[in-house]
């Protein structure tokens, strides 16, 4: 049984121990949090043995071999590479990194600690539908682009209208529509079809200088894929991939709940499984396998880097082409 450290006490939080439990490989038992009563208070929720408000001590003290990081996004560097040091195997919430030269620096850092692990939790790519949308692409013909919509109001804008500048929605924290919900999309893009040849997004900026919403275009050889993203706003569009004449059509690219192909005469086919209740349980499972035997699961293990560290790339330069600095970044970084 793995045991687990956490960092952050949110809602994604409990949905990873959830479906950490539900794997049946994990056992939860250290907390951290800046404040002793919130990590008191989940670790009774979730029989957790330890809680730390002190991250040395966390690291350096905790029962615990693999650590879960869902702080903001401006944090994840700092605490992924302070968990390798310790010899900690590391899973990070999407995005793990702000930019490139985070994400070398992190490769630095567990070249010199081979033994530990480091997992971008980005749970779609883990799911067997996303797996199958792949599949269904190579049996197209001609494949002539696509276009891809996850918008979702978030509660927390509503403290943006209030005057407020919550984590998410905030330059100092890495914050903003294509950090966010972005991510799913760009692991989509570059998961389905690889690197584009040229970028562009054009982001929606609000109050707080993020971006509330925003159209990313992604040129490749011979098509273009568009993504739509927000959180300031619902979209109900379904997203597809255009063949000739027929398409692959998803309720939502990053639940990829329902999965439909319509060929040329215009029937549909349901190419979709069933989703997990609990959307992480995959993701949960095959880091659990990683782990316990990293030696014959090499091959997996650097794909998902390799994936991570291009939807990293994609999406600094599309904030480059969007000229989106977070709190400390000069204009002039190079890509």
């Amino acid at each position: 049984m793995l045991k687990l450290g956490i960092i952050g006490t949110n809602w994604i939080t409990q949905q990873f121990i959830d479906a950490a439990a539900a794997s049946g490989e994990w056992q939860l038992t250290s907390v951290y949090s800046r404040h002793a009563e919130t990590a008191q208070a989940f670790a009774a929720k979730n029989h957790a043995d330890e809680t730390f408000t002190d991250l040395d001590a966390f690291f350096s003290r905790g029962s615990f071999d693999t650590v879960y990081i869902a702080s903001p996004n401006s944090l994840h560097f700092a605490q992924a590479k302070q968990a390798i040091a310790y010899g900690k195997h590391v899973i990070v919430e999407k995005p793990a990194v702000a930019n490139q030269q985070e994400f070398e620096q992190l490769d630095a850092v567990l070249k010199a600690h081979p033994d530990v692990l480091l997992f971008e939790a980005a749970r779609q790519i883990h799911e067997v539908n996303f797996q199958r949308v792949k599949d269904q692409i190579k049996k197209l013909s001609l494949v002539q682009g696509a276009t891809l919509t996850y918008m979702k109001y978030s509660s927390r804008y509503d403290a943006v209208l209030a005057g407020e500048e919550p984590n998410i929605f905030s330059l100092n924290f890495a914050g903003g529509a294509l950090q966010d919900l972005g991510v799913y999309l760009a692991y989509d893009a570059v998961g389905w079809f690889g690197m584009p040849e040229e970028v562009a997004y054009y982001p929606t900026l609000i109050r707080t200088g993020v971006d509330g919403k925003g159209v990313a275009i992604l040129r490749y050889a011979d098509f273009t894929v568009t993504l739509n993203v927000g959180k300031t706003s619902d979209s109900f569009l379904p997203s597809e991939i255009n063949g000739l004449r027929d398409a692959i059509v998803m309720d939502n690219p990053a639940e990829l709940g329902q999965i439909t192909y319509q060929d040329k005469d215009g029937q549909e086919h349901a190419i979709g499984a069933q989703p997990d209740t609990n959307p992480m349980l995959a993701e949960a499972r095959d880091f659990a396998t990683v782990i316990n035997d990293p030696s014959n699961h090499q091959t997996e293990y650097l794909a998902w880097r390799q994936l991570s560290r291009n939807v990293n790339k994609l999406l600094f330069n599309l904030r480059q082409s969007g000229h989106l600095y977070f709190t400390g970044e000069a204009p002039d970084t190079d890509k």
